[in-house]
């Protein structure tokens, strides 16, 4: 079923936006070669005593310039005011269709009738929720008509914007406090067990080769491979946009982490890759957040 709103705009098709109105000027070379040098046209048809316009210059003729025409129709002025009304404030233009019926020539005075020729149903795009509506324009000379011009816009309500998910934040506990605080400062910090010399990542209260609870912390050297790796498609998590590889990175120290891969589209990511690291700071209402992740190299996809 049509709705109220629709029901009203569909009243407005065939209603005249402009009558029997003429062209500021004929049909002139000068504009035709403005027209052709613009574009590097150099077909020979639009110069010489012979000489026809482009087609595509049909609507430049129309056109009423920063002073605009006179004698305009409230027909279309309505039509905007009812649909701004109803909250489809922005417009875009969508497609145009031109119709050529025979060549213009130096010395055509053209005039035109314009009509709205439709609005469609109520229709939901990726900018919102809105009516496209075409107008129609007839071009003469004299009594014949030489082409038509459709001229489509789809005026709209626009899709609300939420603001953008914080990135989640990591659970820090007094286990692996110590790593984060390494983060904020830029370091990347693994723990080494002090028994065996063990170095062990993520970080854990005890070692796994002896079973040792002492620890101290070398300072990661920042290089590593690509040792295996994901490129996460769905679902979509509000923070981020998919698609985004995370790699799991083997460091130089032996130990392997996971991260994001940056600096290369996620296509290109392959085992093996090398990276760097580097630190990324991500501010939000939670405070700033500073990440490790691994950059690949200039040059080394």
């Amino acid at each position: 079923m049509q709705d109220e709103l629709g029901a009203r705009l569909k009243a407005f098709e065939g209603r005249a936006t402009a009558v029997a109105r003429a062209g500021k000027d004929p049909v002139n070379e000068p504009m035709i070669r403005h027209w052709c040098e613009a574009l590097g046209d150099t077909n020979p048809a639009y110069s010489g005593p012979d000489a026809i316009a482009p087609p595509t210059m049909f609507q430049a003729w129309t056109m009423g310039g920063l002073s605009g025409h006179t004698g305009r129709s409230q027909a279309y002025d309505d039509l905007l005011t009812l649909l701004d009304e109803a909250g489809c404030t922005s417009v875009v233009a969508t497609d145009c269709e031109q119709e050529y019926l025979r060549p213009l020539r130096p010395g055509d005075e053209i005039t035109f009738d314009a009509v709205i020729e439709s609005v469609s149903d109520r229709k939901t795009t990726k900018l919102g929720t809105g009516y496209f509506v075409t107008t129609r324009m007839d071009v003469r000379v004299g009594q014949d008509l030489v082409g038509t011009h459709r001229f489509r816009i789809l005026k709209y309500a626009p899709v609300r914007k939420t603001p953008k998910a914080p990135r989640p934040r990591p659970v820090i506990n007094r286990d692996n406090a110590g790593f984060w605080e390494g983060v904020d400062r830029h370091q990347l910090l693994i723990q080494r067990c002090t028994g065996c010399t063990t170095l062990r990542f993520p970080w854990l209260p005890g070692c796994n080769a002896c079973g040792g609870l002492d620890w101290d912390t070398v300072e990661a050297s920042g290089e590593g491979t690509v040792y295996s790796y994901v490129v996460m498609h769905h679902p979509p998590f509000p923070a981020l946009d998919p698609p985004y590889a995370v790699g799991l990175i083997e460091l130089a120290e032996g130990v392997r982490m996971i991260s994001n891969v940056v600096g290369v589209p996620y296509d290109k990511v392959r085992i093996g890759l090398p990276v760097r690291l580097e630190f990324q700071r991500y501010e939000d209402p939670g405070g700033a957040l500073v990440l490790p992740v691994f950059r690949v190299p200039e040059g080394e996809v």
